[in-house]
């Protein structure tokens, strides 16, 4: 399998970097991601801050410290705590690719271990190339919506 830096398919940057604890929570407010590897990154939500724009959606959410490359889609505008990088992709890409990019990340935390951060290496990681996916990436999600559906419809 051919693999490419992460920086040659995403650009690379790092989030807005602010700290919960001086902000306001508001549960109807913009998901605010951190370090976390559990519910999409998202540890609370938070009123807008005026002048300070929020990671746009779309892009994959990648922890540089703390649960090292927990990774995530990010599907609503967010804001991100330290040590937090959003990454855009190059050119068009599905859901689906994205999806199975955040597992690619995902799968390289052992290099990561005893307490390395990615900060500095994440841009460098080796992921497979657009043209080596899987043939299954794209049609995963449809699948597994259309069954999804038929097994509700089945219900009612």
């Amino acid at each position: 399998m051919k693999l490419i830096a992460l920086s040659d398919l995403f650009n690379v940057t790092y989030g807005v970097n602010l700290e919960l604890n001086r902000m306001r929570h508001d549960l109807l407010g913009i998901p605010f991601v951190g370090r976390s590897d559990r519910n999409n990154g998202v540890t609370a939500r938070v009123s807008k801050i005026p002048g300070v724009e929020p990671n746009p959606a779309g892009t994959l959410s990648v922890a540089g410290g703390g649960s090292v490359l927990a990774a995530f889609l990010q599907s609503d505008p967010y804001y991100s705590g330290r040590d937090l990088f959003f990454l855009t992709p190059r050119t068009q890409m599905s859901d689906s690719q994205k999806l199975y990019y955040c597992a690619c990340i995902r799968a390289n935390r052992y290099r990561y271990s005893y307490g390395r951060q990615a900060n500095k290496t994440l841009k460098d990681l080796l992921i497979p190339d657009p043209v080596a996916l899987p043939e299954w990436v794209d049609g995963a999600l449809g699948r597994v919506t259309a069954e999804f559906s038929a097994r509700i419809r089945e219900i009612g």
